[in-house]
C-alpha cells in the first residue's frame, strides 16, 4: 500500500507547488519539478523511485508528448521544416565538440570523450512542451520549430550513439545500415498509419457501444505508436507525439483533447515531473563539484548556442532563436536513457553517474524560467515594433 501514500504525496505536493510557482511568475511545472527533489532522496527521503513510479511517469510522458500532438498546427510543422532541421544539426554540432572538449580537459580518454559528447547532444522537450503550453504558444513558429527539431535530433542522436559505439568497439555488432533503414521504416511506417489506418480505426472503435469509446481508440493508437517507436529503437515520446498529430487530422480531435487532459494531468504527468527530481542524490558530488560545474555550463551554453544559430540562419530574430535554444537545452529523459546505456556498456564510469544524472536534472529546471523570460522578451520586442509602424 506504499504506493498510495506516494501518490497522494506527489498529487497534493505538485498542486500546491505549481499554484506557488504560478504565483512567483514562473511556471507552474518548475515548481513541480522541485517537488521531486524535495521529496525524493536528495532532501526529505520519503518517495523512492522504483519500478511503480517509473511506470506511471512512463505513461505520464507519452500522454504528455501526445497532447503535444494533438495540439500542433501541422500547417506551421510544415513550414518551418527547414529552421526545425537547422535547429536540431546546431543544437548537436555545438553540444559535441563542447561534450567532448570539456570530457578530455578533465583527463577522459578519446573514447569516454566522445560518449560525453554524444550524451550532451540529447534533447529532450516534454517538459518544453509543458511550458509552451501554460504560456499558450506550442502552435507558434517557435514552437513548431522546437518540436520538429526534438523530433530530428532524436533521430540523429540514436544513429550517433550507435555509430560512436560501434567505433569505440563497445557495440561492435551494431550496424548503421541496418539502425538508419530502421529509422526510415519507422517514419514510413507512421506516415503510412497516420494516413490510412489511424482514421479507419478511429471510425471503427468510436461508434463502439461501450463508455468512452473514442478516447479509448485514440489511446490504443498512442501506445501502439509509442510501442512501435521503442521496438524500432526510437523513443516512445516520439511515437506518441506522431499518434497525437495523426488523430488531430480526424474530426474527433477535439474530443480527444478534452478527455486525454483530465487523464494525463490528473495522475500521470504530475508523477513524471516528481521522478525526474526523485534521481538526484547529492552523495558523494563533493568531490566532483568542479566537474559538475563545468559540465552544466558547458551543456547549457553549447545546446542554447547551437540551436540559437540554426534559428538565426533560417531567418529567426534574436530574441525568438534565443527562445528556441532555451527550449532545446533540457536533457530530460533522452539524457538518461544514454546515460544508463553508457554505464551498462562500459563508456561512462559509475563515479561520474551522479553528476551526470545532476547535470540532467539542471538543464531541465532551468528550462521553464529561461522559456518564460525569452519568450516574453520577445512579445515586448513585437509589440514596440507593432507600435513605432503605427
Amino acid at each position: 500500500m506504499e504506493f498510495i501514500l506516494y501518490l497522494v504525496l506527489i498529487l497534493l505536493c505538485t498542486k500546491v507547488a505549481g499554484d506557488l510557482s504560478v504565483r512567483l511568475g514562473q511556471p507552474a511545472v518548475l515548481g513541480k519539478l522541485l517537488v521531486g527533489i524535495v521529496l525524493g532522496p536528495a532532501v526529505l527521503g520519503w518517495i523512492h523511485n522504483g519500478e511503480f513510479i517509473s511506470e506511471i511517469a512512463e505513461i505520464g510522458v507519452l500522454l504528455l508528448m501526445f497532447i503535444a500532438g494533438l495540439e500542433t498546427d501541422l500547417d506551421q510543422l510544415r513550414k518551418n521544416w527547414k529552421s526545425a532541421f537547422a535547429v536540431a544539426v546546431g543544437g548537436i554540432i555545438l553540444p559535441l565538440i563542447g561534450g567532448y572538449s570539456a570530457a578530455v580537459a578533465f583527463g577522459f580518454t578519446h573514447n569516454y570523450a566522445l560518449f560525453f559528447g554524444v550524451l550532451f547532444c540529447a534533447t529532450s522537450v516534454s517538459i518544453s512542451v509543458q511550458v509552451l503550453k501554460e504560456l499558450n504558444k506550442l502552435n507558434s513558429r517557435e514552437g513548431t520549430t522546437i518540436l520538429g527539431a526534438a523530433v530530428i535530433d532524436d533521430v540523429l542522436v540514436v544513429i550517433l550513439l550507435a555509430f560512436i559505439m560501434s567505433i569505440v568497439g563497445q557495440g561492435s555488432d551494431v550496424s548503421i545500415g541496418l539502425l538508419i533503414g530502421k529509422k526510415l521504416l519507422f517514419f514510413i511506417g507512421i506516415l503510412v498509419a497516420g494516413w490510412l489506418i489511424v482514421p479507419r480505426v478511429m471510425k471503427w472503435l468510436a461508434p463502439l457501444k461501450v463508455t468512452e469509446a473514442v478516447i479509448s481508440a485514440a489511446l490504443i493508437i498512442c501506445f501502439g505508436f509509442a510501442y512501435f517507436a521503442e521496438w524500432m529503437q526510437i523513443a516512445g515520446i516520439i511515437g506518441a507525439f506522431a499518434a497525437g498529430i495523426a488523430i488531430s487530422q480526424t474530426p474527433y480531435k477535439h474530443d480527444v483533447e478534452q478527455k486525454v487532459e483530465p487523464i494525463a494531468y490528473s495522475i500521470f504527468v504530475p508523477v513524471f515531473f516528481v521522478s525526474i527530481g526523485l534521481n538526484v542524490s547529492f552523495e558523494g558530488i563533493g568531490n566532483q563539484i568542479g566537474f559538475l560545474i563545468v559540465i552544466t555550463l558547458v551543456a547549457i551554453v553549447t545546446k542554447l548556442a547551437g540551436c540559437w544559430l540554426g534559428a538565426r540562419m533560417t531567418g529567426f530574430d534574436n530574441k525568438s532563436a534565443l527562445a528556441i535554444g532555451s527550449g532545446m537545452v533540457s536533457r530530460g529523459e533522452v539524457a538518461l536513457i544514454i546515460a544508463a546505456t553508457g554505464l551498462t556498456s562500459g563508456l561512462l564510469h559509475q563515479e561520474y553517474f551522479t553528476s551526470v544524472v545532476i547535470m540532467v536534472i539542471v538543464t531541465t529546471l532551468v528550462t521553464p524560467p529561461l522559456l518564460k523570460v525569452l519568450f516574453n522578451r520577445s512579445e515586448e520586442v513585437k509589440a514596440s515594433g507593432k507600435s513605432v509602424n503605427m
